[in-house]
């Protein structure tokens, strides 16, 4: 039976560390890989491979930094404000692929940052439960800087996390884990912003609002 999650500020920060470092470690290590091909091989269509592969991976670290420094950093001073824009720009970065596109009806205006950080987080919780991709679409709930947000997923394989619901009330029936602080830091988010989240099936799509 969930329970409320007590955790300590310390161990709050070094997980959500892990989480980022493991968002980091599958591209970074690729560069590497890269490199290491490079040197090791004299032949045009091998260095040609290493050289897309150093160039794709190393775009896509720099995406998952871009969009981890919104969504888990400080992004700005107390009661800062954050351009609904760069939030958009950052997470085509980190979503859009082959396998996944991104369609984002929100208006450009700036929003405290603790909203848009909380948008990021729940679109990054929604994505994981479209495991080998699909469609993202987010829209409004309301307007102007106190809105809410919908976050409508669907693809092959989807299903419903049911855990990250107790999650982002604050509530777990086991130790939170590097994978489990995302959802739970998006309850933190939540609650400061004054909202609460739902996550249900609706048709084809999974659905995460926040209002």
């Amino acid at each position: 039976m969930a329970a409320p999650v007590v955790l300590e500020s310390l161990d709050l920060a070094a997980l959500l560390c892990s989480r980022i470092c493991h968002d980091l470690i599958s591209p970074v290590g690729a560069v590497v890989n890269g490199m290491e091909v490079l040197e090791e091989t004299n032949d045009e269509g091998t260095k040609q491979f290493a050289l897309d592969l150093i160039k794709s991976s190393a775009n896509q670290a720099s995406n998952a930094l871009k969009f981890c420094r919104i969504a888990f950093g400080a992004a700005g001073s107390a009661g800062a404000e954050i351009d609904l824009g760069d939030a958009e720009s950052v997470a085509r970065g980190f979503f859009e692929n082959d396998k996944t596109k991104l369609s984002w009806n929100l208006t450009r205006i700036y929003m405290p940052k603790n909203r848009v950080k909380l948008l990021l987080n729940l679109i990054l919780l929604a994505n994981g439960m479209i495991p080998r991709g699909g469609t993202i679409k987010v829209d409004p709930i309301g307007e102007g800087p106190s809105q809410g947000f919908r976050i409508a997923v669907a693809g092959s394989h989807s299903k419903v996390n049911v855990h990250a619901q107790h999650l982002l009330a604050g509530e777990s029936d086991e130790p939170i884990s590097a994978h489990a602080v995302q959802p739970f830091y998006a309850g933190l988010l939540l609650k400061s912003c004054g909202l609460t989240a739902t996550i249900e099936q609706q048709d084809d799509a999974i659905v995460v609002t926040a209002s």
